[in-house]
């Protein structure tokens, strides 16, 4: 005998959730990253339901600290906002680490975490704690949304709140606390029509929105070429920065992530061309993006004899290091560089990194093709013997560094985690247009893949085919172990590169490891992990391979298969 059923409750929370799902598809929302939560329920069928019908494209993450930085990953290779789903509690807290990346560097996620209602804060409830304002100065906007009650008015004034939304994440995050009271779900009605919708243009907001309405005028400075300004280039510069050292005539100090790292401008070595007397001649320095991985750079801005100037990024803290560098929005350059003073003034950074690079990295010799065929057999046993040579060399962080640099092409895309590896590949890469990303707003070494299976998936989606690859040291790989477990589609390339050299070696260079005691800095700093690579690797579905030399490190940088882990032991 079959049970009689009750049908189910009316849920003003379900219609209301619904309507703010329809209403972010609606103003450009593509792709929605969804933690499993009991509260929030009702977000979570609605966006299930508009995966289905083929609106947005739906990812699950158990854990709510890689279903952050998935988002985060999602919206920096989309340039479109990307909605994270969580229940209440501590969840929310976990993705306090991807909101901080996302506000220190402008990308723009929404945080949609569910709440319980007002009679229940307060009283000691279960997994109820104070969200509203969790994110404090972090979001560009922050509401706390009362329980829906089943009004007329709340589906209108939920897709209102979806755009305000998304017209705030245009410059960083955004949070939207949702209470909700039960019943917590029940029969999701989606809009036929409902569709891909247009992505607004950024704007504040004329309603009463706590997101920063910017309304001053623009700040255009115009300047002239010259022969001692230098362009630097940051996380997040992009082609302005390279256009901009072309159009000054001047050299373009453009960091590995910057985006910027190519044209007849670029000095791959310019820590080193900084020290000299280059660097002493330098007057005017103009900064694009977030510099964030030498030395040099800070110094130099803090120079009383070197005019500071930093192009604003929109919605991130301005760099200035020596806290008086002029602020604008943009440049306009005003005549054209003389040649002879290009010649002279770009030509002799240029022509001091390439003596750098070839004295510290030289590239692999040319092949003697013609001892490869030659009568005498002691020459060719001599050129085999020397290509042998040369794919037996055990694989170092500049040879790890410079094949992933090399193997990355503009249908590719490059992820460099925070770690010892990215400052190699900035000292010795060589200029080259390639899509390249590296999570540089707080450095941190958390959710590196979360963030690289985020660009997989925006860059699937865009039809762009080629490998993601992701370049990290051992300890942000096993931070983000999480990440190697959630699933993918079968369409997606990601290969994950750790180059394993006993911990934290980075720390080695700081003055801590010549006053510690050895053994205490080892175990404190270093934090050396003792990991077996290959299971974590099956643990997740992905295939593995472990790289110790130059021959193997070739054939794993032209691997075919879909979900590839790379261990690469290093010498410390």
């Amino acid at each position: 005998m079959t049970p009689a059923t009750t049908p189910p409750a009316e849920s003003p929370a379900q219609r209301a959730a619904t309507a703010l799902v329809v209403g972010l598809i609606r103003h450009g929302v593509r792709d929605v990253v969804l933690s499993p939560g009991s509260r929030s329920q009702a977000l979570a069928l609605a966006v299930a339901a508009a995966a289905r019908a083929g609106a947005i494209e739906l990812h699950v993450r158990v854990d709510e600290r890689v279903a952050g930085f998935t988002a985060l990953g999602l919206a920096a290779e989309s340039g479109l906002p990307v909605p994270v789903i969580c229940t209440s509690g501590t969840a929310v807290a976990n993705l306090h680490p991807a909101v901080l990346e996302a506000h220190h560097s402008g990308v723009g996620i929404i945080v949609l975490s569910a709440d319980r209602p007002a009679e229940l804060r307060g009283i000691g409830s279960n997994q109820t704690t104070v969200q509203p304002g969790i994110f404090g100065d972090l979001v560009r906007a922050d509401w706390d949304v009362a329980a829906p009650v089943g009004a007329a008015h709340e589906v209108d004034d939920a897709g209102d709140l979806a755009e305000l939304a998304v017209r705030a994440a245009a410059e960083g995050p955004v949070h939207v606390n949702l209470a909700y009271r039960e019943p917590l779900s029940g029969a999701v009605e989606l809009p036929a029509d409902l569709g891909a919708g247009e992505h607004p243009a950024a704007g504040d907001d004329e309603r009463g929105t706590t997101a920063p309405g910017d309304r001053r005028d623009r700040i255009v400075l115009d300047l002239e070429p010259d022969d001692a300004t230098v362009v630097i280039a940051g996380t997040g510069a992009g082609p302005l920065a390279t256009e901009l050292a072309e159009k000054l005539g001047a050299p373009l100090i453009a960091e590995v992530a910057s985006e910027s790292r190519f044209g007849r401008h670029v000095v791959a070595a310019y820590r080193d061309v900084l020290r000299g007397p280059h660097g002493d001649a330098v007057a005017r320095a103009i900064v694009v993006g977030h510099p964030t991985l030498s030395r040099e750079v800070p110094a130099l801005l803090q120079r009383a004899d070197v005019e500071a100037i930093v192009i604003r990024t929109p919605g991130v803290e301005a760099y200035d290091p020596g806290r008086r560098a002029r602020i604008v929005d943009g440049v306009r350059v005003h005549g054209i560089p003389d040649p002879a003073v290009v010649r002279r003034w770009v030509g002799g950074w240029v022509a001091m990194s390439r003596a750098v690079l070839e004295s510290e990295a030289p590239d692999d010799p040319a092949p003697d093709l013609g001892a490869a065929v030659s009568e005498e057999p002691s020459v060719r046993a001599a050129f085999a013997r020397a290509e042998m040579a040369i794919l037996r060399a055990p694989v170092d962080r500049r040879m790890l560094a410079r094949a992933l640099w090399a193997s990355t092409w503009p249908h590719d895309r490059l992820v460099l985690g925070a770690s010892r590896l990215i400052r190699e590949a900035d000292r010795i890469v060589p200029g080259k247009r390639i899509p390249v990303h590296a999570n540089r707003g707080l450095a941190g070494i958390d959710g590196t893949i979360s963030t690289a299976a985020g660009i997989a998936l925006a860059a699937r989606r865009a039809e762009r085919r080629g490998v993601v690859r992701v370049l990290l040291g051992d300890l942000a790989a096993v931070h983000d172990a999480g990440a190697l477990l959630a699933p993918l589609p079968e369409d997606v390339s990601l290969h994950v590169f750790v180059g394993d050299d006993g911990g934290g070696t980075i720390f080695d260079s700081l003055e801590v490891a010549a006053t510690a005691d050895a053994d205490d800095f080892t175990r404190v700093m270093r934090t050396p992990v003792a990991v077996d690579f290959a299971a974590l690797a099956a643990a997740g579905g992905w295939e593995h391979r472990r790289v110790t030399t130059r021959a193997e490190l070739d054939d794993a940088l032209t691997a075919r298969e879909r979900l590839l882990l790379v261990h690469v032991p290093l010498e410390p």
